[in-house]
């Protein structure tokens, strides 16, 4: 998951690279109808906000949460499981699942593993990926839990991005025990592949350091019915931030609209999350 760093004089605590990132939660209302969208490993809300607010401008129900030891330390994502991920994912679920008729989950790396579990278990109506991770990026994730102790973190794998000056806000460094952890959760997602039923879209950087094609690959193959394949040509892993971005928020609202979503004509500006309003107001 990056590349070793020397860990030995230094264990502190990173917290996300870019302190103007907004790595907070957002939750808008809408519906009939909704979309569930999740960020990736090490990173935060900020890297899918626009694919989000692009939803919600359409008039869609959003959730969008920040997953457990995520936006906070280093030091507190060690701690975390992919239970724990999976559980705030199911929880944002049922929140969105109250208010709307149809659901779709939108996910962006890890956030696309995740994205896949949840429809393997509960009522999903459309999946929307971007450079989903379900295969091992690195030959040692699989021993990552037995390194930990003897190499704390490694180099992160944040800010995989073309467009000059653009950070996503991830960690600087991603621990192994929560590498491990993907691991396991790409373990579990490829395992229950043939539980999910709802039609997918996936967009593929055609140049991507974070993710092999062996992830998109294995979707392809094991996914009935066969997912849409879109590529972008011009961006690199956190795609939703890059130059294909318009891509990734025009397309998604049409595949959602071509499966039965109600879509609105999407506004210049998203409606204000509340969670940022009430923040202010407190």
């Amino acid at each position: 998951m990056g590349y070793i760093t020397d860990h030995w004089a230094r264990r502190r605590a990173a917290t996300p690279g870019d302190p103007s990132a907004d790595a907070s939660p957002g939750r808008w209302a809408g519906g009939p109808d909704g979309v569930l969208v999740l960020h990736g490993f090490t990173g935060s809300p900020h890297s899918v906000r626009p694919w989000a607010e692009t939803f919600a401008r359409a008039g869609l129900a959003v959730e969008m949460p920040l997953l457990p030891g995520h936006g906070t330390t280093v030091a507190d994502m060690s701690t975390r499981t992919w239970q724990e991920w999976a559980e705030a994912v199911d929880q944002a679920y049922w929140r969105l699942r109250k208010t709307s008729e149809r659901v779709a989950v939108a996910g962006l790396s890890m956030g696309g593993a995740l994205a896949l579990l949840l429809a393997a278990r509960r009522r999903v109506d459309a999946i929307l990926l971007v450079n989903p991770g379900v295969v091992d990026p690195m030959g040692l994730m699989p021993i990552a839990r037995w390194l930990a102790p003897l190499l704390p973190a490694v180099k992160g794998v944040g800010d995989d991005i073309a467009r000059p000056g653009v950070s996503e806000g991830a960690y600087p460094e991603a621990p192994l025990k929560g590498a491990a952890q993907l691991h396991l959760l790409m373990k579990q997602a490829r395992k229950v592949l043939p539980a999910v039923t709802a039609p997918v879209r996936i967009y593929r950087s055609l140049t991507d350091h974070v993710v092999t094609d062996a992830s998109h690959e294995y979707l392809m193959a094991h996914l009935r019915p066969e997912p849409e394949l879109v590529p972008l040509p011009s961006s690199y892993h956190v795609a939703t931030l890059d130059h294909d971005a318009q891509t990734i928020m025009s397309g998604s609202l049409e595949f959602l609209a071509s499966h039965g979503f109600r879509i609105e004509d999407a506004p210049e500006k998203a409606p204000e999350c509340p969670e940022h309003a009430a923040g202010r107001n407190s």
